[in-house]
């Protein structure tokens, strides 16, 4: 039996997963403990993967060399690209996924993972000394050594579950809630609050009237989450549903406001604004007589769905009457309820870039500990945290994501930056860069850096230098390629197009709104050959990066150029060089801003909330510069 590894991780959970194989992948000696092995990975909410945003945080895990995306692509059951009839800083791809493969997937990447180990128990405190986190106490009474921990507990630290009136300690239906974590933590000088998430009613496929609902159908085409052309969607497609609540459902919910414990005071801590419970819909939004949901499945056999807009933590029966208001819904059977639940988390202006804490050497935080909300957000912090607590074991420099490389780059920014006064969702809107963040060309961002540490493989590199090479020569020969009028004027007349008054290059043709790549291929015989050329298992994918880059290229360089502007202030280093309490031309709030957070650049401190153009004025005065 061995006691001694280089990182352990703390909660097998997406962060968890993310970190440990991330870490272990680098060749840090890393052992995983989990509460219990037969939930890894575990979709306790939504059994889907991406969406706005989020789905772009999936495909930069997967370019950097991180799995979610491998796995979500394996177990998915519908796949959809949304956002499709807007521009492409806005398509973010999402999956249903079955549940129970989903985790099983994980498991058996974990398994098969070199330097990965596992051990199933509860951690009740962490070994520090001098600063210095030196291992784990587990509720077994097991002492494991490492030179560094990442905390991934998610909703495990001091869980509690509301039905109604009912009560429950746990981090989910059916598992126990961690403690000891969250006190030994804040003894040592962290600030810690309470969060508060919520998951629907899980509803029985067979006592639905599904005549009473609307079929949304998943897409077909070439679109998936990892860029490995070998992974593909391997189950059985399933449709999700389209429903209703009505004025009755509403009704039935407003009358037992009273027995919700989100307004009887029985629930104090900060809920999502985002994501809101059915109660919090029809208070706030009192004047809508209706509000969608969405039927998703939760496998590709199962009979169980999962009530998407339906979250709730009012009482079982009140639930269940609101819910055979709706016609599809008259003879409803359920496998459980709605809950909410309460947790810990740690304030996150407490920690570096890396996610290592500034108070605990060696000690990293990933996931809704840190604030946030989502498989995918938790997901790209453990990959990040895992990365750093391998590299830092090693002695090596640590991997920080900047906000123009990546949407996991921004997430992390604001968490450390700004902190959180709600669980944290990502959105596009949080992104300055969003052109350069878009999800098709996570790969071309970030796999160089992932292959530059070592997570990345050397077969996934020499992917993306195939493709890249093959789309840049798409693009050189729409440049360089003649179209003549009278190849194309009859099939411009048939469609409304302007017609040509002589030969034009193909590029300028694909830069026309109507016009894209593959139609122009269609007509013109010399580009249909130039397409063939492209590898068969990618050519849908090659042609749509190198069609957005010749139709976006001039926004694209517009916000590559703001960028660089503001890297100039992200490379004058800040932290340790002033005092800020001998700085009295600053205002008190931005000295205490400024002295708590600790930003590492003149660049970081500007996204300060409360920090003005002026106090960034006077930083560079006392910097010289």
């Amino acid at each position: 039996m061995k006691f001694d590894y280089d990182v352990i991780v703390i909660g097998a959970g997406h962060a968890g997963c993310e970190a440990a194989s991330a870490s272990a992948t680098l060749g840090a000696q890393t052992l995983l403990i989990t509460i219990d092995m037969n939930k890894i990975a575990q979709m306790s909410c939504n059994p889907a993967v991406g969406g706005i945003a989020k789905g772009q945080i999936v495909r930069e895990i997967d370019a950097l060399g991180g799995r979610m995306g491998i796995v979500t692509d394996r177990s998915a059951i519908q796949f959809r690209m949304l956002n499709r009839s807007k521009g492409p800083a806005m398509w973010s791809p999402r999956a249903q996924s079955d549940r129970m493969r989903f985790s099983e997937l994980w498991r058996r990447e974990l398994e098969s993972t070199p330097n990965l180990w596992m051990w199933q128990d509860s951690v009740n405190s962490l070994i520090i000394s001098d600063g210095e986190v030196k291992g784990v106490r587990t509720a077994l009474g097991v002492e494991f050594h490492a030179k560094a921990v990442v905390l991934t507990a998610g909703t495990f630290l001091n869980g509690l579950m509301h039905v109604g009136e009912v009560q429950t300690k746990g981090g989910r239906v059916a598992e126990p809630a961690a403690y000891g974590v969250t006190e030994q933590l804040r003894d040592y000088g962290f600030v810690t609050d309470r969060m508060k998430t919520g998951t629907p009613v899980r509803i029985d496929g067979r006592s639905v009237d599904w005549s009473q609902t609307t079929v949304q159908e998943g897409d077909n085409d070439f679109h998936t989450f990892s860029y490995l052309p070998g992974v593909k969607r391997e189950l059985r497609q399933r449709p999700c549903h389209i429903l209703y609540t009505n004025p009755e459902c509403h009704r039935i919910l407003h009358d037992s406001l009273d027995r919700s414990p989100l307004y009887n005071g029985q629930i104090q801590s900060i809920g999502p604004r985002y994501c809101p419970s059915i109660e919090t819909k029809i208070v706030t939004f009192a004047d809508k007589t209706e509000h969608q949901l969405f039927l998703e499945p939760e496998g590709e056999d199962t009979c169980e769905y999962y009530l998407n807009g339906f979250s709730s933590s009012l009482p079982l029966d009140v639930q269940v009457r609101a819910l055979e208001t709706i016609p599809a819904f008259k003879d409803i059977r359920i496998y459980r309820p709605g809950y909410a639940i309460e947790y810990d988390f740690f304030d996150p202006t407490q920690l570096y870039h890396t996610l290592e804490t500034k108070l605990v050497s060696g000690l990293y935080f990933a996931g809704q500990v840190n604030g946030t909300t989502g498989y995918e957000e938790a997901a790209g912090q453990g990959l990040v945290a895992g990365i750093n607590a391998a590299l830092k074991v090693q002695g090596r420099e640590p991997f920080v994501l900047a906000r123009d490389e990546a949407y996991i780059g921004v997430l992390i920014d604001d968490l450390v930056t700004k902190g959180v006064d709600e669980p944290y969702r990502m959105f596009t809107s949080r992104a300055e860069y969003r052109i350069l963040l878009r999800q098709d060309d996570a790969d071309m961002r970030l796999t160089p850096r992932g292959y530059a540490i070592g997570l990345a493989s050397e077969v996934r590199y020499q992917l993306l230098v195939a493709k890249k090479e093959q789309r840049d020569a798409l693009i050189d020969f729409a440049r360089n390629y003649s179209v003549r009028a009278d190849v194309v004027n009859d099939w411009f007349a048939e469609i409304g197009e302007a017609p040509l008054k002589q030969s034009v290059r193909l590029y300028e043709l694909i830069l026309r709104p109507k016009l894209n790549i593959m139609l122009l291929a269609d007509h013109i015989q010399a580009l249909a050959a130039e397409i063939e050329k492209l590898e068969d298992e990618r050519r849908e994918e090659i042609v749509e990066a190198a069609e957005i880059a010749i139709k976006y290229k001039g926004y694209i360089e517009r916000e590559r150029l703001i960028a660089e502007k503001i890297h100039r202030l992200e490379d004058i280093r800040l932290a340790g060089r002033i005092d800020y309490d001998s700085v009295n031309s600053i205002s008190t709030e931005a000295r205490q801003k400024l002295k708590r957070i600790n930003p590492a650049t003149v660049a970081q401190a500007s996204r300060i909330p409360g920090i003005s153009p002026s106090d960034i004025n006077i930083l560079l005065l006392l910097l010289g510069r």
